[in-house]
């Protein structure tokens, strides 16, 4: 497989092995705050684009959405590290960009202004850069670019659609906040709701609560995550993880509960909504990400400043 254009190291971060790290690929727009220079791009064409960035290379980029999450990330390799000084089971960050490598210096100078420790930065030139991801062994992709994420979901890469907006920073620990349904699990019940209704699907779920469900497009994520997670106990931990759900804990929850039973999946918190809202109690999580395959969830979430990603199940 060809590699992308041009692969820029950042000799300043110890290099980690990508079999054993949890590698998160993110694009530029994800991470800073580029809707101006997007703007530009689409407007007056590729290289207004590349004169702008290379006469503003030393103005570093605002933050984006996903900007708090990768900091919290390095803040949980940090408490590892304190612990257990030789551990190659790390979050390894990579940034994606379909810049050129001329008008890539703003992006690397960004990173190193606010001190993230980027491993690599991929200047990728084709039209469809997600054919990259499995090489370098990214297990999330996060990205502005709805076709981008529908592409990494189609060759197995967890993903999902990041929206520009303004977030608070919240502190540590990292926290990261998944929806049921379609998210961590198959569609399998929303499919169910959708042709048969409320009761519908609570009559198969009843049916099938022995059975463990399938895996949805964010478990092997979840999975990597869960296993960092164990390196501490709960006290100390610098990870929280949250399943918030639009099940009720009466009807439908008993399942959802098994499911994460059986594959060892370790959550600190489970909401079951039967519903109602995520917004508020999202307000009162204050993850650094959460992921929701429905728009009306996104929409709540960004309503009380939480980072939101989209997780489409439909592309």
């Amino acid at each position: 497989m060809a590699e992308p254009e041009s692969t820029v190291i950042n000799t300043n971060v110890k290099q980690k092995d990508p079999s054993k790290a949890l590698v998160i690929a993110v694009t530029t727009r994800a991470i800073f705050n580029l809707e101006e220079e997007h703007k530009l791009y689409l407007e007056k064409g590729k290289e207004e684009y590349i004169r702008h960035q290379q006469a503003n290379q030393d103005k570093p980029l605002p933050p984006g959405t996903a900007f708090a999450f990768i900091q919290a990330a390095q803040y949980v390799n940090e408490k590892i590290l304190e612990s257990t000084p030789a551990e190659e089971d790390l979050f390894d960050i990579l940034v994606l960009s379909n810049n050129s490598p001329e008008s890539g210096a703003r992006i690397i100078n960004s990173a190193k202004h606010y001190g993230l420790e980027i491993s690599k930065f991929c200047f990728v030139s084709d039209e469809d850069s997600t054919q990259y991801l499995k090489a370098h062994g990214v297990k999330l992709f996060l990205s502005a670019d709805r076709t981008d994420v529908c592409n990494a979901l189609r060759r197995g890469v967890s993903a999902a659609l990041i929206f520009q907006q303004e977030v608070q920073a919240p502190s540590t620990p990292l926290r990261v906040v998944f929806d049921g349904d379609a998210v961590l699990f198959s569609d399998e019940t929303d499919k169910v709701f959708q042709e048969q209704g409320l009761e519908g699907a609570m009559q198969y779920e009843r049916a099938m609560e022995a059975v463990p469900m399938g895996e949805g497009p964010l478990k092997a994520f979840a999975m990597h995550l869960g296993k960092m997670r164990k390196k501490f106990s709960q006290e100390k931990s610098p990870i929280r993880t949250y399943l918030v759900t639009a099940r009720s804990g009466r009807d439908m929850g008993i399942r959802a509960i098994k499911t994460l039973r059986e594959w060892g999946l370790a959550i600190d918190e489970a909401f079951f909504m039967d519903g109602a809202p995520k917004g508020p109690i999202l307000a009162q999580i204050q993850p650094h990400i959460f992921f929701d395959d429905g728009l009306h969830n996104i929409q709540g979430a960004q309503n009380v400043g939480v980072p939101s990603a989209w997780v489409p199940s439909c592309c």
